[in-house]
């Protein structure tokens, strides 16, 4: 495809908070490669907080129940090319309806289920960013390695003094929530990293996770402030940008924190990095982060989504995970 011809890019990601910030280095190298290119982004309405203030992108196309109600619209814009970064029968949908040309990325669900079924491990050492490139191979777009954009909206900031005392001085963001039990870090093994933490800290999740927070603030005292609940995602995206380093589930406020280039300790119980989803800090960045998790259990990954409760019934890939190292990283963040 001549590049030049190209005016008008429709990008698909539906869902969700993660997965669509590590979709901004496309979009960011789809603008800046292609001078005059119009990128435009097709989402969920719940989804628009996260790209709502993103320069590269010249049109947000979001739906709230049936996306199909869009497709006229979409179709009256004239796309040139398609960059399925969902790869769905949705988004086979929606590039059926618009009959451009389009491309996508290696999903890698065939591998996933091996390993994840079989233990056998055919996946490539590459992460999800690198694969979605792949969508926008055909017009030249290369990656160009300076990792995820955030921006935050006006409005959208929570400044350090609106904060209660001792956070208010700076503090340590604590990630405590996730759509799924396996892939969050339990109560009594964030209160134990807590407590042996030097600086305050903030609890960030949703309303969910407000009472996992209060049983974490109740074993530590004021040095913890349960936010879960409390903060827009945005605010809490303001928050991740103000912390001195981040500890957080495999969930998408980590690829916020990733965006942010902040020291991170992820979190990894029944999912594993190797499955291309850990925290992107392309070069010189990857000696800020740390992957907690326990090797060697057979069991694991038991599934690349996640769980209600541990198919085994011990929990050990979360029980199991060594609180030193992660205090001890925190810790060594100026």
């Amino acid at each position: 495809m001549k590049t030049q011809q190209v005016k008008r890019i429709l990008i698909i990601r539906f869902s969700s908070i993660g997965d669509i910030v590590l979709t901004t280095p496309v979009i960011r190298c789809l603008k800046m490669q292609l001078p005059g290119a119009e990128i435009h982004y097709l989402t969920k309405r719940p989804f628009q907080p996260i790209l709502e203030s993103n320069p590269y992108l010249d049109k947000l196309w979001c739906y709230d129940q049936n996306f199909k109600e869009l497709i006229p619209q979409l179709k009256s814009q004239g796309f040139d090319f398609i960059a399925d970064l969902h790869k769905n029968l949705r988004s086979s949908f929606v590039i059926g309806q618009l009959r451009v040309a389009h491309a996508s990325f290696p999903k890698l669900n065939l591998q996933k289920w091996l390993l994840v079924r079989m233990k056998m491990d055919f996946l490539p050492k590459i992460h999800i960013v690198d694969r979605y490139f792949d969508a926008v191979a055909p017009l030249g777009v290369k990656n160009d390695r300076q990792g995820l954009d955030y921006y935050i909206p006006e409005g959208g900031e929570v400044e350090l003094t609106a904060l209660p005392d001792p956070q208010n001085t700076g503090f340590i963001a604590v990630v405590i929530g996730g759509k799924h039990n396996t892939k969050i870090y339990p109560a009594e093994r964030v209160a134990e990293v807590c407590r042996s933490l030097q600086k305050p800290v903030i609890l960030l999740g949703g309303k969910e996770d407000s009472d996992r927070g209060e049983s974490i603030t109740a074993a530590c005292g004021s040095k913890v402030f349960n936010g879960c609940g409390k903060f827009t995602l945005n605010q809490s995206a303001s928050l991740i940008r103000q912390a001195t380093a981040v500890l957080s589930n495999d969930t998408g406020l980590m690829h916020i924190a990733a965006a942010f280039k902040k020291p991170i300790v992820s979190v990894w119980g029944n999912t594993i990095p190797e499955f291309g989803m850990y925290p992107y800090l392309p070069g010189e960045g990857k000696s800020r982060s740390l992957e907690a998790q326990v090797n060697g259990l057979f069991c694991r990954p038991c599934s690349k989504i996640g769980f209600d409760k541990c198919p085994k019934k011990h929990f050990r890939c979360m029980n199991d995970i060594a609180v030193n190292p992660i205090t001890e990283f925190l810790n060594n963040q100026p």
